[in-house]
């Protein structure tokens, strides 16, 4: 993968040229924040193992006129796993917006203190660990348990994507050495398991721990066929063994490898599907995100 340490001039200036020149939207009170979206251009750096990557841009410009569009006034940009551990356009993209925007970055397991401040002056509240199509790390090594330490100190959390089949085993070292946990995508339950899926059963009980948060996004990647019924109730599943408190929303936004089912519109009225209250959702759009990814 490449490291964030590993620069290139010529690249760093065309990521800053694509995010320079805008102006960062004033933003007062919190409206609500979308807690899952990613950023990136054609041409920059990959990494050597991924799954796809896109021959379009999703640009900050682009992203910023959804947010304005939809009434959104803040958002978490995550690092893409295409571009593995080199965080040069995320964090171009933050400080252009930074009482706007979180981050989100991916990292080696041997990140120090130094690399990680680095990261948190420019909005960064958390790693992740995006795990699918890849073998689990042993976390007991001594290198996962310092960054997680590091990780611990800086009050961040772990964000994790894995399908649930998987989703304990690779939670629970986390959870262990005492940090913060996001699970993405709903856990991504298995289709084909409906309600029997041990994985997603284990996520539900998970929610004890009062240190896991679960993330109401991306339901066309565990229901790319039918996403109504089957996300709405396990939408209601995770509300209540966790509460509003421990859930929050995110569009996906730009919907990699699935453009052609989802957009902006359409993830951001899912959730008024999947969670009916309006109280719920407010906690679930503003308070519950605003203290976990640091606007507050």
């Amino acid at each position: 993968m490449h490291s964030n340490s590993a620069t290139s001039e010529a690249t760093t200036g065309a990521a800053t040229r694509t995010v320079t020149g805008l102006r960062a939207t004033a933003t007062g009170a919190i409206t609500a924040i979308d807690s899952h979206a990613h950023v990136f251009r054609r041409g920059l750096p990959l990494a050597p193992v991924r799954r796809h990557a896109p021959d379009y841009d999703a640009l900050l410009a682009d992203y910023l006129a959804l947010l304005d569009a939809h009434a959104v006034s803040h958002a978490v940009l995550v690092q893409p796993s295409f571009l593995g551990t080199d965080n040069r356009f995320l964090l171009d993209a933050l400080r252009v917006c930074p009482q706007r925007l979180r981050g989100v970055a991916m990292v080696e397991p041997t990140a120090g203190e130094d690399e990680l401040a680095l990261l948190a002056e420019a909005g960064v509240c958390g790693i992740r660990l995006n795990l699918v199509g890849l073998p689990i790390p042993d976390f007991a090594r001594a290198e996962w348990q310092g960054l997680f330490a590091r990780v611990r100190a800086l009050d961040w959390h772990v964000e994790l994507h894995r399908e649930s089949r998987d989703l304990a085993s690779a939670a629970e070292p986390v959870l262990d050495a005492g940090c913060k946990l996001v699970v993405d995508h709903f856990g991504r339950p298995e289709v084909a398991q409906g309600a029997g899926d041990e994985g997603f059963d284990w996520l539900l009980r998970a929610s004890i721990s009062g240190r896991v948060w679960v993330k109401l996004a991306a339901a066309y990647r565990s229901w790319p066929e039918e996403r109504g019924t089957a996300a709405r109730e396990a939408a209601q599943a995770l509300l209540q063994a966790f509460g509003a408190g421990r859930l929050v929303w995110g569009s996906d936004w730009p919907n990699t490898q699935h453009q052609e089912v989802a957009d902006y519109a359409s993830t951001h009225a899912a959730l008024a599907d999947w969670v009916p209250d309006a109280a719920e959702r407010q906690r679930i759009l503003v308070d519950t995100p605003s203290r976990l990814f640091h606007f507050i």
